[in-house]
């Protein structure tokens, strides 16, 4: 189970399944951190002068990602929603790193690992992260919820089990999971993978993921989003 799973709950009316009904949340994995990544020549330096730019020239601004209703997308529009900003998305089906690059298009909510190097050497600008708080990989670059109260977006991945698989089960799953992703050598490699390993009990996972089906059927509505 991963981050995809909150969208598409809302996103997909026909599915054959309810996600919120027939799956239980066992045990939490871990968050993948994503990075508000601009071309150097786009004149905003910040998150408040990217808002106020954007502000300034409605629909002059774009954003790529990797299509209609994938992470990168919603994230832009939850940045929209929060912000009132205006900006074109642009979704790719193809590789859409070398037009970032080149410059054919302005932004992108970029996995961490995907943007990072690009950011390090300057051929992009990271504008902000997505987490609550500032990410260890990227320490000088603040979360975007500084300056955009409630912007939270992480990918995330854990672990369900069948509604109605029983409590005994799910805790000795939850534990023995947990103590995987605390584990030293497994947690350094979930990080070297841009995988920050968090640990939940089956009942906080299960609230953590109720608010996110709900949070993101909220962006679905307010952007318009339909499935492809």
């Amino acid at each position: 189970m991963s981050f995809e799973e909150s969208p598409n709950a809302a996103l997909y009316t026909n599915l054959n399944f309810n996600f919120i009904r027939d799956v239980t949340p066992v045990a939490s994995i871990g968050d993948t951190t994503f990075v508000m990544a601009a071309i150097p020549s786009l004149p905003a330096k910040t998150i408040p002068e990217f808002i106020a730019y954007a502000k300034a020239n409605p629909g002059m601004v774009n954003m790529a990602s990797q299509g209609i209703g994938t992470t990168p997308h919603v994230c832009g529009e939850l940045f929209k929603m929060l912000t009132g900003v205006d900006f074109v998305h642009v979704p790719y089906r193809t590789n859409l790193m070398p037009d970032l690059l080149a410059g054919q298009v302005h932004f992108y909510f970029s996995p961490m690992p995907q943007a990072i190097e690009y950011v390090r050497d300057g051929r992009l600008r990271a504008l902000g992260v997505t987490t609550a708080t500032r990410a260890e990989a990227l320490p000088d670059v603040p979360a975007i919820g500084e300056f955009v109260p409630g912007y939270v977006a992480v990918g995330w991945f854990g672990i369900c089990a069948p509604t109605g698989t029983p409590t005994a089960v799910i805790d000795k799953l939850n534990a023995e999971i947990s103590a995987g992703a605390a584990d030293r050598t497994l947690k350094a490699r979930l990080i070297a993978l841009g995988v920050e390993p968090r640990v939940m009990t089956p009942a906080e996972f299960k609230v953590f993921v109720n608010a996110e089906v709900k949070k993101w059927a909220e962006v679905i509505k307010f952007a318009g989003i339909k499935p492809e």
